[in-house]
């Protein structure tokens, strides 16, 4: 381990307060934790909305370090921990919520079970980019909806963080993919494997009885929220469909779902973080993201813009100002 006792680290100490660079003193890794040296941090819409004092769900009092997703390598184990060892390349959704150190620092003392083994396939920057957005799409489409083969699965928002690794997911389970997305988007999901469909050009209704002959989607995926999850009620299968939303926080109307006969889960992903309860199961979900990503089955589209810890300010606002092409990612420690 390097010798060092302190750690640069970035801190927001008011509502849209600008990030202030603090020296730390080194956390240190307790029993069933692991001591990470980041290399790289992605920025996620719920980041940004911490910092604006528009997250109470996410329950991150000022001051605070932010950063939910990291990548890095460990470089001291405590005790108890023996399924990393120091050297090990991790990856996983760690903090920067419920008041626990976010990853805009050089180091963190990280619960173990929240880890898996970086993908060999992926860089450190690709790795930072999918834990949030790769457990969210899992949460939904397999642990609620047990997507696999034989079902038609129809993705809203599907170039979005959240929708295209939904997208790929699904497929890679052999799902039948159908993504909504805006004309400009049409090709990147195709690619991805999905069938596109713009929802400016088609309603509900013509999409609906084009891809399914009227008889709706087994699983919809909203990952909108708002409209978009009342036209998933819409579009979902009688019976036996099942709507899944990770931004089913508004008021929604039932009676399409209720006459429909078909079922709705909602995901939150932050529970392990703010509970301490399935922290293991997100560690287990990072396991299986690698091993997709290993087969070539599942990457994570990353803008190609570059930032660090004194940059962090424009990394937010290209993400809050609609500018990002993909996932934005800071560079913790220079490569």
């Amino acid at each position: 381990m390097e010798r060092t006792t302190t750690m640069q680290a970035l801190y927001i100490e008011e509502v849209d307060g600008p990030f202030m660079r603090r020296e730390l003193a080194l956390p240190a890794a307790g029993a069933g934790e692991v001591l990470v040296r980041i290399a790289a941090s992605s920025v996620n819409p719920l980041d940004t909305k911490i910092r604006a004092g528009r997250a109470e769900h996410a329950r991150h009092p000022l001051p605070a370090v932010l950063g939910i997703d990291l990548a890095g390598m460990v470089v001291a184990v405590g005790e108890g921990v023996t399924h990393f060892q120091p050297g090990d390349a991790v990856f996983g959704m760690t903090g920067g919520v419920g008041g626990v150190q976010g990853s805009l620092a050089e180091y963190a003392a990280v619960d173990a079970r929240l880890l898996a083994h970086k993908p060999a396939r992926l860089s450190m920057r690709e790795a930072a980019a999918l834990p949030l957005i790769f457990i969210t799409a899992w949460e939904g489409l397999v642990d609620r909806a047990r997507a696999g083969a034989g079902n038609k699965v129809l993705v809203h928002g599907g170039a979005g963080g959240v929708g295209h690794i939904a997208v790929q997911l699904a497929k890679a389970r052999g799902a039948e993919v159908y993504a909504t997305v805006s004309a400009d988007d049409m090709a990147t999901v195709a690619a991805y494997g999905a069938t596109p469909i713009d929802y400016r050009a088609q309603s509900v209704a013509d999409y609906v009885r084009q891809h399914t002959a009227g008889d709706g989607f087994d699983i919809v995926y909203d990952t909108v929220g708002g409209a978009t999850l009342d036209t998933s009620f819409q579009a979902v299968r009688s019976y036996h469909g099942h709507v899944v939303s990770c931004l089913g926080w508004g008021t929604h109307a039932l009676a399409p779902l209720s006459f429909r006969g078909a079922t709705y889960s909602g995901v939150f992903t932050l529970l392990p973080l703010l509970t301490g309860r399935g922290r293991a199961h997100h560690g287990r979900i990072l396991a299986e993201a690698a091993r997709l990503a290993d087969a070539g089955l599942l990457r994570p589209n990353v803008d190609a813009r570059r930032f660090d810890l004194s940059t962090v300010d424009e990394a937010h606002a290209l993400l809050t100002g609609g500018r990002a092409n993909g996932k934005v990612v800071v560079d913790v420690l220079a490569s």
